[in-house]
């Protein structure tokens, strides 16, 4: 299969995909569906962002593991880290989260004549002129490719509002292709009807009851309930779902159509789930119904006005250097990938994009295709507030407001704290327990500072949204802070604080017999994010106006152990993963955690803190040199922080390599693993976190600045974008040429001082009526803006 040359905001390919990471991803944040591109007959797999294993997690009936703490605490201070691995294992659950499942199959024979095994790239005859493509900016896929002298053209897209799939194709006699559905799942309802106009396709099932992750050995690792619903139609866990099918004539009969819908039973993560399948199947057949009566020409264009209405707040126009035509021209296509996908899978009041978006075709997918929220969770929302589209971060934010009250079970009865306490795994479910498994991953309590930044952050850049500080951000970090507090102890040595027990995700470090370790005290990554969620707390308690009892004691503790909390540990100029004297057991691990502070945080920059950045750049030319960032997302990760760095040609070389080894031809990111068929698992979030990497390169405005091409790729010789979006709600256009700024508008996001950084490039700043207001190159220009004004930044030479 080959990638082909194709316009902007197109994605083409010259054959059918033959593995789920090649397909084409249709969505509209709700309801997902792969597209093969088959030739004969188009496969969709459907999913639906409710649709997980399990059900609600209620109440736990065990005492705790609070009271292994105090000796495990005394094992690392003593250095036995081996006693505190072993006292580790006992806060873990006996079980994991649960799984995100897929719906099933649908397999539409719009072209029955056709050999569906046929090669287009045979030469054969049979198959000719085949391109299977994805349009970026209306959310439309289609396959062309003409047999027996016949073009055929098939569309299809996932239309919201109706939460529908629509597939078109033309009709080849006068009966109307046939459509079939099959499920892992067992079916307990399937059932076809002659309606007026087509023919409708029903069937209904339950799904697991748990399923066991694809990394656990386990001889029963699906299992499926026996039980009947209660009376009220729901069940404790394996919630039912639906689906309709409708195959019928469109506009004047010469086209065929597929509509499709899904339901499920999910009611809300506490709430046991519809099991009623009758009942599914009703509502299901009521949704398709009422989809097919819009025609298919309206719903199309509602589908790409719906799209645009998020895809087009920005726009990226690269000019390569020559010779490196094609490499620009990808990373153009990465970004409005990333861009598109995040508009498909998260959108206001679905669930939150998980470890594969919403899309999935296994029962025991990679990882549980879960919310993984050491990294990949948060990494799908980096670009959210610099691309401009806030309004799609919310599912993630409302995932935090839920964990921030899931876990206060889990602080309470495993730590002993106040607050709430988030592991490194959460589902639908908003699990939040240390899942059963080893100290490297799951002994992580830091989630959710993690994910208190993103409100944060969401107010940060500018968010009008009046619900987000008093109902988001302040619960969520008054959770995460009070929880942090508890979880601080007294450095013997030192007499500064640090958080106990503490991990670096997934990575262990080496003990003086070569053997290896994982829990300690003061990970760089939890001491990076203890600070951070005091330091936001106490600047949105100043954004509220007013605290209340609780508030106003839990401020004080904050202020004074911030004054006394360890900073991150710097030996020979390189920035340490642990505290002095750890060294990591894997030096090419694929988490780059103790770099936070550089990004996603803001903690660590080039005019704050020039040495820790320093210290942090050599942190990563190690991992790097021992082979670092040989996963998509982890690669992504690099690319974030080459740009913070402000290393344009490190994040191009980054860039290219992400493409060229850890992506597929339909560039989605992959994460290398042997064990899975094709040798590697797709996960969304490298998707997202290029995005954010290349918007990085273009935009920063967290140090003390808005700094214009503070890491510009040398290949991206000329170019402009528009619409990216910076802290203080400033959104800025910029044009370049000859690798060198040449005018930037920014519209003032708030009333107060603004500043611009451009690297010495001389320039006059105006208002947009023409009036100076600042003028230089080799220091930060700045001048005193009102909220809303345009101001013009043009290069005078």
């Amino acid at each position: 299969m080959t990638r082909l040359p194709s316009p902007r905001h197109v994605i083409a390919c010259d054959r059918p995909a033959t593995r789920f990471a090649d397909a084409f991803l249709l969505g509209d944040g709700r309801l997902g569906a792969t597209v093969a591109g088959g030739v004969g007959a188009e496969t969709f797999d459907l999913n639906v962002d409710t649709l997980w294993s399990g059900g609600p997690i209620g109440l736990r009936d065990d005492a705790g593991a609070a009271h292994v703490l105090p000796a495990l605490r005394e094992a690392v201070a003593a250095g036995d880290h081996h006693r505190a691995d072993e006292l580790a294992v006992q806060l873990h659950a006996p079980g994991w989260t649960e799984s995100y499942q897929p719906v099933g199959r649908l397999a539409w024979h719009h072209d029955p004549g056709a050999d569906p095994g046929a090669d287009p790239g045979a030469g054969t005859g049979e198959v000719e002129g085949y391109v299977r493509d994805l349009d970026l900016s209306r959310a439309v896929a289609g396959t062309r490719y003409s047999r027996a002298g016949v073009e055929r053209t098939v569309e299809a897209f996932v239309a919201p509002g109706v939460s529908a799939l629509v597939a078109l194709a033309p009709r080849t006699g006068t009966d109307l292709p046939a459509v079939e559905f099959t499920s892992p799942h067992p079916l307990l309802l399937q059932r076809v009807e002659e309606v007026p106009g087509g023919t409708l396709l029903l069937a209904a099932g339950r799904v697991p009851a748990t399923v066991v992750p694809n990394y656990v050995p386990s001889d029963d690792p699906v299992r499926y309930a026996d039980d009947d619903p209660a009376a009220d139609g729901t069940v404790a866990r394996g919630g039912g779902f639906a689906v309709a099918a409708l195959v019928h004539a469109d506009g004047d009969g010469a086209t065929a159509r597929l509509t499709a819908t899904v339901v499920t039973g999910f009611r809300g993560w506490r709430e046991r789930p519809l099991a009623d399948v009758e009942l599914l199947a009703r509502r299901a057949r009521e949704q398709v119904l009422a989809a097919a009566d819009v025609p298919a020409a309206q719903l199309r264009e509602r589908t790409a006005a719906e799209h645009r209405r998020f895809f087009a707040r920005v726009d990226l126009d690269l000019t390569a250097a020559p010779g490196h035509e094609q490499d620009v021209a990808v990373a153009q296509q990465v970004f409005d990938l990333g861009r598109y996908l995040l508009v498909a899978s998260s959108r206001p009041g679905t669930q939150a994009a998980n470890l594969q978006g919403i899309w999935n075709v296994d029962v025991r997918p990679g990882w549980s295709s879960n919310y993984t929220t050491n990294i990949n969770a948060t990494m799908n929302y980096w670009a959210a507030e610099t691309t401009g589209v806030a309004e799609l971060h919310r599912p993630l934010l409302e995932l935090a407001r839920d964990l921030a009250e899931a876990g206060r079970e889990t602080a309470r009865l495993d730590y002993g704290a106040r607050g709430a306490v988030v592991h490194h795994n959460t589902d639908v479910w908003r699990f939040t327990r240390a899942v059963n498994g080893r100290p490297l991953w799951s002994n992580w309590p830091s989630a959710l500072p993690w994910l208190a930044a993103h409100a944060f952050d969401h107010l940060d850049f500018g968010s009008a949204a009046d619900d987000v500080l008093g109902q988001v951000a302040l619960p969520v970090h008054r959770a995460a802070a009070a929880a942090a507090l508890d979880l601080l102890v007294e450095d013997a040595a030192t007499g500064l604080l640090l958080p106990s027990p503490s991990t670096s995700p997934e990575n262990t470090f080496l003990l003086p017999d070569g053997s290896q370790a994982a829990v300690t005290a003061g990970s760089t990554m939890d001491r990076e994010l203890t600070r951070e969620v005091f330091t936001h707390y106490l600047e949105l308690l100043e954004r509220a106006g007013s605290a209340g009892d609780e508030d106003v004691a839990l401020a004080a503790e904050v202020r004074a152990a911030l004054a006394r909390l360890a900073e991150p540990a710097v030996v020979d100029g390189v920035l340490q993963e642990w505290g002095p004297g750890l060294v990591s057991a894997e030096p090419g691990h694929r988490h780059v955690s103790h770099l936070y502070g550089v990004f996603p945080g803001t903690s660590t920059t080039r005019r704050r803190t020039p040495e820790r950045l320093d210290a942090a750049r050599r942190a990563l030319e190690g991992r790097l040199s021992h082979g670092g960032g040989h996963t998509g997302w982890s690669r992504s990760w690099v690319v974030c922080l080459a740009a913070r760095f402000g290393d344009g040609a490190a994040a191009e070389e980054h860039l290219r390599v992400l493409v060229a080894d850890l992506m597929s031809e339909s560039l989605l990111d992959l994460h290398p693993h042997s064990d899975w068929p094709g040798g590697a698992i797709f996960q969304i979030d490298g998707n997202f976190g290029a995005v954010a990497g290349i918007a990085e390169t273009l935009l920063q405005g967290h140090d003390g600045a808005l700094d214009l091409l503070p890491a510009l790729p040398p290949a991206w010789v000329a170019g402009s974008v528009r619409g990216l979006r910076a802290r203080g709600g400033h959104v800025v256009d910029l044009t370049w040429a000859g690798s060198a700024l040449t005018r930037a508008r920014v519209v003032a996001g708030r009333d107060g001082e603004l500043a611009v950084r451009v690297h010495g490039v001389p320039v006059t700043v105006t208002t947009a009526d023409g009036e100076p207001v600042a003028k230089g190159g080799d220091e930060d220009l700045a001048w005193t803006a009102r909220a809303g004004a345009e101001y013009l930044v043009e290069a005078t030479r």
